[in-house]
């Protein structure tokens, strides 16, 4: 393996690692490793604050879903995702017009959060260091201050007014630079380090969320934990174990993505355009009947069984779009092709890896759903509520048919890798909503086939697939597939897919949200038997870090 000495170098470490979209947030991670703790506490430290810093991005009212890998034994996978209130009335909405789950605004689309029980579930089972150690880098930056990143000063335009958010914009849209603080999410925090979730479901933001949603949350939807551990899915694929979290999350594409795109014979040459077209048409083949089939309490290990690979092997043309149950490329007819495109405002999501000393790795996305969630904020904490809830269906009968207790269709799908006799090669992740699985799996394509190193398979150019017409988190609901490509690709990817029948669109290089922002930490052993730890935090995020000890 080769490293690059610029721009993009990655970061080496022997005894630890943590890469997050913000320096400050993997460096409070960093410290808890510094001091003792384990991967566990690293990945609460920094996922607590990135909820402070990149508000736009995650939250305390949103989900967490996280695989954890321990030596000698196999990975376990967590899911903390919110189930709906007890109000919950597919009904009613479809009686007031709703095809769909209201995107913004609207109280029904929200779920529990789920972030809050996700960390402590987390900290209790693998964690070494007092939680009120663990927070305290959050609880500092939200009391005493922060400087406002360019993602967090152009996010700030999209909420400034929305009642309750005077706490994150007092003067109006953040400028980049600003001091932030945060009171409300610096006393929740600390409550939460001296009480644990009673502090937080039961406290001040509980009942604030029983407040704004009088009939659609009672106090038992708050009083059940939300954190599940369970058993991951697992595939083998390109040499390597791909472990990630069960449904509702949509993981289960990316080792099905990865398995298919191995039958298919993808090369181990990413410059090649036949590289981009077996990776698009293996996304169609595996993710067409996603909306069908995914939901609360589906069957994972069936989702990726032999006859469903073998199907979706059979749609792969090597030579051309020929998937059969997908619609075909056609022309645009005047339509705005960019309709929907993911822009730089339009935060979502946030992944950090952690690796410690002992080999425990924590792979973990966290996220509001969209851009500051359902634009709903309790006022007394100035928590944001995310709109986890609109990826449920409104379609009479559907599995994924909103209902009390019912958790939706996800689509955070962290990831890890293994060697088949279970040693950790890599934490993998990144934001990027129904494209999640399509960005991971590309990044794995590069690490594990073409043998790139992190910070070069990071920062390569992607291309991921979109609908210009399905809206948010309805990829494939659309008729219309389209590729994205960002425009430092090579040439070659843009005419050889145009030539095989794929509609094509370029859009900005090192676009940071259309084609997600990813973190990669691989570990492997010189010849001398000691460990190295290889990070990289994707340049398409200007505050992103990946730091080692």
């Amino acid at each position: 393996m080769t490293l690059p000495l610029a721009p993009f170098s990655p970061q080496i470490g022997r005894r630890g690692m943590v890469a997050a979209t913000d320096q400050l947030a993997a460096s409070a991670g960093l410290d808890m490793l510094a001091r003792g703790g384990s991967a566990a506490d690293a990945a609460v430290a920094t996922g607590t604050v990135m909820a402070v810093v990149g508000p736009h991005l995650s939250g305390l009212g949103g989900d967490v879903l996280a695989v954890v890998s321990r030596p000698g034994s196999e990975p376990e996978a967590l899911l903390a995702v919110g189930r709906s209130g007890s109000g919950s009335d597919p009904g009613a909405l479809r009686a007031e017009g709703h095809t769909v789950m209201p995107l913004r605004g609207d109280i029904r689309s929200v779920t529990v959060p789920g972030a809050v029980d996700g960390w402590l579930a987390l900290h209790e089972r693998h964690g070494r260091l007092p939680l009120e150690v663990v927070l305290a880098p959050a609880v500092e930056l939200a009391e005493e201050g922060f400087a406002a990143s360019v993602l967090l000063a152009l996010s700030s335009h999209l909420v400034h007014t929305l009642p309750g958010a005077r706490q994150l914009c007092p003067d109006g849209p953040l400028e980049v630079g600003r001091t932030v603080r945060l009171p409300g999410l610096a006393r929740t925090l600390r409550a939460i380090g001296r009480g644990g979730r009673d502090a937080f479901y039961g406290g001040e933001f509980g009942r604030g969320l029983l407040e704004l949603g009088r009939s659609h949350f009672s106090p038992g939807d708050l009083t059940a934990g939300l954190a599940e551990w369970c058993r991951p899915l697992r595939l083998r694929a390109w040499g390597h174990d791909l472990w990630t979290v069960p449904p509702p999350s949509q993981g289960y594409l990316t080792l099905a993505g990865a398995a298919v795109a191995e039958r298919a014979g993808l090369g181990s040459d990413p410059d090649d355009p036949r590289w981009a077209h077996l990776l698009v048409e293996t996304w169609r083949a595996v993710g067409h009947d996603r909306p069908r089939v995914l939901f609360d309490g589906a069957d994972g290990d069936a989702l990726l069984s032999e006859e469903r690979l073998a199907a979706a092997s059979a749609r792969v043309d090597p030579d051309a779009l020929a998937a059969p149950d997908v619609a075909p490329a056609t022309a645009g007819g005047g339509r705005d092709e960019t309709a929907g495109v993911p822009r730089l405002a339009d935060g979502d999501t946030t992944h950090l890896c952690a690796l410690d000393a002992d080999g425990v790795g924590v792979s973990l996305t966290q996220s509001n759903a969209l851009d500051f969630g359902s634009h709903l904020v309790e006022p007394v904490t100035g928590v944001f509520l995310h709109n986890r809830g609109i990826g449920f269906s409104l379609v009479p009968g559907h599995p994924a048919e909103p209902a009390p207790g019912r958790r939706p269709p996800h689509t955070l799908s962290p990831l890890l890798v293994t060697t088949p006799d279970g040693t950790l090669t890599h934490l993998v992740g990144a934001m990027g909503g129904d494209a999640q699985p399509q960005i991971i799996s590309q990044v794995l394509a590069r690490l594990a086939v073409a043998g790139q190193d992190p910070a070069t398979a990071v920062a390569a150019a992607r291309l991921v697939l979109h609908a210009p017409s399905a809206g948010p988190f309805g990829l494939w609901g659309g008729d219309d597939l389209t590729v994205l490509v960002e425009s430092h690709a090579p040439s070659s990817w843009r005419h050889g897919l145009a030539g095989r029948g794929h509609r094509v669109l370029a859009i900005g290089a090192y676009e940071p949200v259309a084609v997600g922002c990813a973190q990669v930490i691989a570990a492997r052993r010189d010849p001398d038997g000691s460990r190295l730890l290889t990070g990289a935090s994707d340049p398409r995020s200007p505050t992103s870090a990946a730091l080692g000890r």
